[in-house]
């Protein structure tokens, strides 16, 4: 990945719902300006989803994804169903096709409902509007399209653009910590785990804020960390580290300078920081034959030092001095029943967007089984979880640690 490139994560995801033949296909068609969709008259063209990264303006980079029709019928069909729901989980913005000449359905009715429990911004578009005679007055998140016809597609994307707007600029990593000006260390490890030729996701992104916000980001390996520090005139505003050496960079590094780590800004950034700093008190519970789950929101090639299935189990063990039961899961794998598990353990999350983060952490919170992520754990487990989060005083005044 280039430095200048945009993940899947960080790309608006616009979702395309609703029953067979509304025309959602030929919507998704239309407002791409790509034959992305397969478009028949015969219903349930669309058996899985399909997904599409590209740019379109006025939006920027997206995930354009199309569902399968809602009221798809048969064992088969229920699938493709299940499926269409399981994208609601990290869709930022739904749009419901709904043919106009048909109107509102009871599974569109449905679909509404869903996305509101979700908290998922959503408009409706009444396609085929070019064959109807009369027209409702329609509310704000409503518009009439012909997909064929091309009424009103890009005005559609307007208003996808409005939604997507709103919720991209509630977000920052880094940026409301500093000034313009302030000096920002960032230590990152080139070991064996460390990709070819680049840094990892959330340090692009951070160090690309950074900039944004006209500070000074100096980049060095954990080994630089010290003679970086006494290299400068005055203190450094922040120092983020990689959460694998955060007990070597503790120790480094004076008292007086804070200290936080990519992951834990990632999780402010993508999820929930509150709920993944109490969810590491579990890791002191932890017994002989809990049941752990390692999940992972990308995936890559294991090497026989990985991080999450050699390094973070081994740092469990010695931390709660008990022989815990591990299970792993990578990418789009994410359970629906989390019964039996004691504790997830997950990674930062930077290849998956913010709605897909959010929407496993509320599983987790619905299932009453604590989350807590890769660098909050490592803190924890290093003893520094506190002076690691000293940037974040509200939420300290918060928790008990």
């Amino acid at each position: 990945m280039s430095l200048n490139s945009v993940s899947s994560g960080e790309r608006v995801h616009i979702g395309f719902f609703g029953m067979r033949n509304a025309g959602k296909s030929s919507v998704v068609n239309a407002v791409t300006g790509q034959s992305l969709s397969v478009v028949s008259d015969y219903k349930g063209t669309t058996t899985d989803p399909v997904r599409k990264s590209m740019e379109i303006l006025p939006l920027g980079p997206v995930v354009i994804i199309d569902t399968p029709g809602i009221d798809d019928e048969g064992e088969l069909g229920e699938k493709r169903v299940d499926k269409a729901y399981k994208i609601l989980a990290e869709t930022d913005v739904a749009v419901l096709v709904v043919d106009a000449k048909k109107g509102i359905q009871k599974e569109d009715e449905l679909l509404t409902e869903l996305f509101k429990k979700k908290n998922t911004p959503y408009i409706i578009a009444y396609n085929k509007c070019d064959l109807i005679d009369s027209f409702k007055e329609l509310k704000s998140n409503e518009i009439y399209v012909s997909a064929t016809e091309n009424i009103n597609i890009f005005e559609l994307k307007e208003k996808i653009g409005s939604f997507a707007k709103v919720e991209a600029e509630k977000r920052v990593i880094v940026s409301d910590l500093v000034e313009k000006g302030d000096v920002v260390i960032l230590v990152t490890p080139i070991d064996e785990s460390a990709p070819k030729g680049r840094i990892i996701l959330p340090q692009q992104m951070t160090l690309r804020e950074l900039l944004d916000s006209n500070c000074t980001a100096i980049v060095c390996q954990p080994a630089e960390l010290q003679s970086t520090v006494n290299a400068l005139k005055n203190k450094p505003k922040l120092v983020i580290t990689d959460s694998q050496v955060f007990g070597f960079v503790s120790k480094a590094l004076p008292d007086d300078i804070p200290l936080t780590s990519f992951s834990i800004l990632m999780a402010r950034y993508k999820g929930d920081l509150e709920t993944l700093v109490n969810g590491a008190v579990a890791l002191k519970e932890i017994k002989d034959g809990d049941k752990i789950l390692i999940s992972e929101g990308c995936t890559h090639h294991r090497q026989c030092n990985d991080i999450g299935t050699v390094k973070i189990p081994g740092w469990i063990r010695a931390y709660s001095n008990a022989e815990p039961e591990f299970c792993f899961t990578s990418g789009g794998e994410f359970p629906r029943d989390l019964d039996g598990i004691s504790l997830v353990v997950h990674c930062g999350g930077c290849m998956l967007n913010e709605k897909e983060m959010k929407s496993r952490m509320d599983f987790c919170r619905e299932s009453k089984t604590p989350i807590v992520n890769y660098g909050v754990a490592i803190a924890a487990m290093n003893g520094i979880l506190k002076r690691s989060l000293e940037i974040f005083p509200d939420l300290l005044n918060k928790i008990n640690l």
